[in-house]
């Protein structure tokens, strides 16, 4: 391989990775702004609150069937319409007068965030080196987690120091930008070898898929069934005032990106030991929360490991999907998305009835129960694998 296609390849997964970051940054952004959209708009938090949940249904939904049909159109077609889709759709954002109008404008892409982001992941892939495909991968989830770093603390920054329109159009301008980066530099990649609905629709007879999912929904949920309480944690339990609060938070995500850089290597070079130990090297951080939460040095220094074990899970979830069914790497991508978003829900729905039942501090105990649920089935995975393996080179031989 040349030198100048080795330096394509790393322009494309540039701007696909900053493409992922633009689509998140939009998805998170709001998060940082639902106060400022209450009160503009006159509709109450929880109301407001609609253009988070709504968003993340249409994601959990199109998950599984929109990259299936769109996978057979031209990549770069599909990127330029989507990114152009997330650029229109905030730059109507930005005048809107009408709160309907506003939750239109916000749900209508998101049907097609997992199509953009599972064709990141399909094609950061496919430009890999055999065996180095998670390396590749990684840098996508680097611009997740960047766009989730970025997005609530810009857009709260500019609704407060500016307008709300301000951070609306911060959202239309990260888009806008890679949608002319990808005009202008990414080559026509058309779909050659596209496979029938038919055949990626079988790979949902494999039982390994199924456990797979299931993997990724206890393994997410046991991440953000307690980080998505961390705030609460930290002024509650640990005692952290809110301005040290949101730098806690920018430190976790800045975390995050480095352990999704980090995790590249680490499923490149020992995959099963990396899956079979993450949810205990959770549980260790859950353990010491309970132990040591309250006491504040200490929280900082988890809050870092923490931070450094999400962005190793992204990585995690993704890899492990997608090589239950490499087959259909497009449908795999999107089951992925799907089964993360779920797993977010439910942790974070049975935490909140740990915090209901004996309060706040123990929000931990829900993230434990699903990294046992995440072990018991990454465990029973492995071995099962192995034990196929060992078969398969016997029969070889």
């Amino acid at each position: 391989m040349n030198n100048e296609n080795i330096k394509n390849k790393q322009v494309l997964i540039f701007i696909l990775a900053t493409g992922v970051f633009g689509i998140l940054n939009t998805e998170m952004g709001f998060i940082g702004i639902l106060p400022y959209i209450a009160e503009i708009y006159q509709v109450t938090v929880v109301q407001a609150g609609w253009l988070i949940s709504l968003f993340a249904l249409g994601v959990a939904v199109a998950g599984p069937t929109m990259p299936l049909l769109l996978s057979r159109f031209n990549r770069k077609y599909l990127m330029v319409f989507i990114l152009g889709l997330f650029t229109l759709c905030n730059v109507i954002a930005v005048f809107a007068e009408n709160f309907f109008v506003l939750l239109a404008v916000r749900v209508l892409p998101a049907f097609f965030h997992p199509v953009y982001c599972s064709m990141a992941f399909t094609v950061a892939a496919a430009l890999a080196k055999p065996g180095e495909e998670p390396k590749s991968v990684a840098k996508i989830n680097a611009g997740v987690a960047a766009g989730m770093v970025a997005g609530v603390p810009i857009s709260n920054f500019l609704a407060e120091q500016f307008s709300l329109s301000a951070s609306m159009a911060f959202f239309a301008l990260a888009t806008f930008l890679v949608l002319l980066l990808t005009i202008w530099l990414v080559p026509s990649m058309p779909v050659k070898t596209g496979m029938s609905y038919g055949s990626q629709l079988s790979v949902l007879r494999k039982p390994m898929l199924w456990a797979s999912i299931m993997a990724v929904i206890f393994l997410n949920g046991s991440i953000f069934g307690v980080f998505n309480y961390l705030t609460e944690y930290l002024g509650t339990v640990s005692g952290v005032v809110p301005a040290l609060v949101s730098i806690l938070l920018f430190v976790y995500g800045l975390c995050n990106i480095g352990g999704s850089m980090m995790a590249g290597n680490l499923l490149t070079e020992r995959p099963l030991l990396v899956v079979k130990s993450f949810p205990l090297a959770v549980a260790v951080v859950y353990i010491a929360l309970l132990g040591g939460g309250s006491v504040w040095p200490l929280m900082g220094v988890i809050v870092v490991i923490w931070g450094i074990l999400g962005g190793i899970n992204a990585n995690i979830n993704q890899y492990w999907i997608a090589n239950a069914a490499p087959e259909a790497p497009d449908f795999a991508n999107g089951l992925f998305l799907t089964a993360a978003n779920m797993g977010c829900v439910l942790g974070t729905m049975v935490s909140g009835q740990f915090i209901s039942a004996w309060g706040t501090q123990y929000v931990v105990l829900g993230g434990l129960l699903f990294c046992l649920l995440a072990a018991l089935t990454f465990w029973v995975q492995c071995s099962h694998k192995q034990v196929n393996t060992l078969l398969r080179i016997q029969a070889e031989h």
